[in-house]
């Protein structure tokens, strides 16, 4: 028997110096996209900068939302019911490019692509939002209207599947859901 489970896509705003220059073209309050399998956000995929002081170095992450990145993001968290089948998909997916990461990497080129509103597909190479759209296709759920490569985060807020489940800061968030453990 299938169960239904969530699935969460976290949108968030850290307020780097990287994150600020995209939010003054794209003129949205949420510039980065990750996907998480708990409400409690303990494991949090995503592609973006592997080195914390230079956002230019980038690939596969699994992001710890505890982490000095996200202390004072904002941010927004959104769910969608799936079954046990789609959940497995998506990880087995994830757990292909884990395995995997260091052929993958940042697709900086598609963030200029998208500026164009050209698509860019660039073979093992996502940015955040692309990724995130990747993982939900593997479910055989989602059907995204324009291409992967230039799907942005608030493309996947206006998801219709998905529902708003919190808004504000990240920090919040998290010690709402320890306390709720506690």
């Amino acid at each position: 028997m299938m169960k239904n489970k969530k699935i969460y896509v976290l949108l968030t705003d850290t307020g780097t110096l990287f994150t600020r220059m995209i939010k003054l073209y794209t003129k949205k309050p949420f510039n980065h996209a990750s996907i998480a399998f708990d409400k409690n956000l303990m494991g949090v995929y995503s592609f973006g900068r592997t080195s914390r002081r230079n956002p230019f170095f980038g690939g596969f992450v699994k992001e710890n939302i505890s982490e000095e990145l996200f202390t004072n993001a904002k941010c927004a968290i959104y769910c969608c019911t799936v079954n046990d089948y789609q959940i497995n998909k998506m990880n087995a997916y994830i757990q292909k490019i884990e395995s995997q990461k260091e052929n993958y990497r940042y697709n900086l080129l598609g963030l200029f692509a998208i500026l164009l509103n050209k698509q860019f597909n660039r073979e093992n190479a996502f940015f955040c939002s692309e990724f995130v759209a990747s993982v939900l296709m593997e479910s055989d759920n989602f059907n995204f209207r324009k291409p992967l490569s230039l799907i942005t985060p608030h493309d996947l807020q206006e998801e219709p599947s998905f529902q708003l489940v919190y808004q504000g800061k990240l920090a919040d968030y998290t010690k709402s859901k320890s306390d709720s453990i506690a």
